[in-house]
Order: C-alpha cells, then structure tokens, then sequence
C-alpha cells in the first residue's frame, strides 16, 4: 500500500513539473515573438512589393537586428525604389520598417542593422558556450510570407559544438571562404532541431532564461560541413551568441 502511494507521488510530482515547465516555454515564447523580425526588400514597384529573405531579432537598445549575413547581402538596384526592410508583427499586414546595415561579419556570417523604431529586445546570454543537452527553442519565418507573417517556433537541444570547418577529402574541393576558415576555425552548435532556410537569422535563446544563445545559420554553415556528403543530412547549426556580442561591440552598440 506505502509503495502504491510512493509511486502515485511520484508521478503525481512529474505530471505537476512538466505542467510547469511547459507553462513556462508557453510564457517564455510568448514574450520572445514580438523580439522576433523577419528581414527583406520592398520595392513599390514590385509585385509582390514586399519579399522576405530570412528572420532576425532585435537586440541592445531595440533599435538594432541581428541577422545572417546572408539574408542581406543581395545587392538592392539602384535604378529602382528598393529598400531594406524589417518586418514586424504577424498576420497579413506587418509593420514596415526601412533598414540600414550597421556592421557585417562574414567570417561567422552574421549582419547587424539598424531601425528607426524602438523595440523589445532580446536578452543575450553570456559568451560562454552552453552544455550539450541544454534545451533551446528558436522562432522565425521558416515558409516564408506564404501563410502571411506569423512567426514559427520549434524546441529542441544542443546535440553538439563541433567546429565549423570539415576538412576536405581533396584539396580541389576548397574554395577560398573554406580554406579562410580553415585558417580561423570556430566552434558552432548543432541542434536536434529541424530549421529551413527562412529560419537563418533566427535568434535559439534558452528554454528556462529565454536568454539568445546562437543564432540560427541555415545555409552558410551548412555549405561548409557538409560540402562533401553526397547525402545531406538535416542537421541545424547555429552561431554562438559570442560572436553576436563581438560584432555588437565592433559596431560600438553597448548592451543593457
């Protein structure tokens, strides 16, 4: 009888903790989407006028995005009316801001921009990397502006910090960014986690603290690691937040 109870206890006691802590990711999301942006170009010209390209998310002072280099470094034609936007809110209609590029990092491909609006800023968390294992949820646009603007999240953990460079079998497969990094190799995260290509410049922020740890790299990372699989895997890596710091502080952008 003293053991049926002990074990209605303890499941009783798990059932209360995972309630918990599923209420607190529904929170933590939550106040996440409205740090959440989506980055593009908008030509009036156009039709579609509006075009996304990836996600980002605002951080520092709530004037400053973060995203993948990538996601901007299309270039804009100078014979049109095309601006660097930033899309923010959901639905049909988002709010429109123009955007101006700040500072870039190619080498962990990452872009700061600026706005001329003030929003809720992320958190960010410390340089230190997190521990395999660690839980993480990251938000973005991962089908584009299809369905409308509505941001999507997806939870998973860090399976792994591994660095961003695999040697190649032959030396005919190095370009000139690969062997640069071969040069400066990093450390990336690898998540257990599926992200799409809208994804790249999501912000993967802690699942407790709802602090950004990395941010989501859907295409550039990719490309290195895997260039000589024949078979892709669906793996997603992620910038750690180090370098989100770093290039903050080459920008001369303080945090809070």
């Amino acid at each position: 009888m003293i053991k049926r109870i002990n074990c209605l206890l303890l499941l009783w006691f798990l059932t209360i903790a995972h309630s918990v802590k599923a209420h607190d990711i529904v929170e933590i999301v939550k106040k996440s989407k409205s740090s959440v942006v989506g980055i593009g170009v908008h030509d009036p010209l156009r039709s579609p006028r509006s075009v996304l390209h990836g996600t980002g998310f605002v951080v520092a002072d709530g004037r400053h995005i973060i995203t993948n280099h990538h996601v901007i470094d299309n270039k804009l034609d100078p014979k049109s009316k095309q601006r660097r936007v930033v899309f923010a809110g959901e639905g049909s209609r988002p709010r429109v801001y123009e955007a101006t590029v700040v500072e870039i990092d190619e080498l962990h491909d990452l872009a700061l921009l600026r706005i001329n609006t003030t929003m809720k800023p992320f958190k960010l968390a410390k340089p230190e990397l997190i521990p395999d294992g660690s839980e993480v949820i990251f938000t973005g646009f991962p089908i584009g502006q299809i369905l409308g603007f509505y941001p999507v999240t997806h939870r998973g953990i860090i399976a792994a910090a591994t660095p961003v460079i695999i040697p190649s079998s032959h030396s005919s497969q190095l370009d000139i960014s690969t062997v640069k990094r071969l040069r400066d190799p990093y450390f990336v995260y690898q998540m257990d986690a599926t992200a799409y290509p809208g994804n790249s410049g999501s912000a993967v922020y802690h699942s407790v603290s709802g602090e950004v740890v990395a941010v989501i790299n859907k295409v550039f990372v990719k490309t290195t690691k895997e260039a000589v699989l024949s078979d892709p895997s669906g793996i997603t890596y992620a910038i750690p937040v180090k370098y989100v710091r770093e290039l903050l502080d080459k920008a001369g952008v303080k945090l809070k």
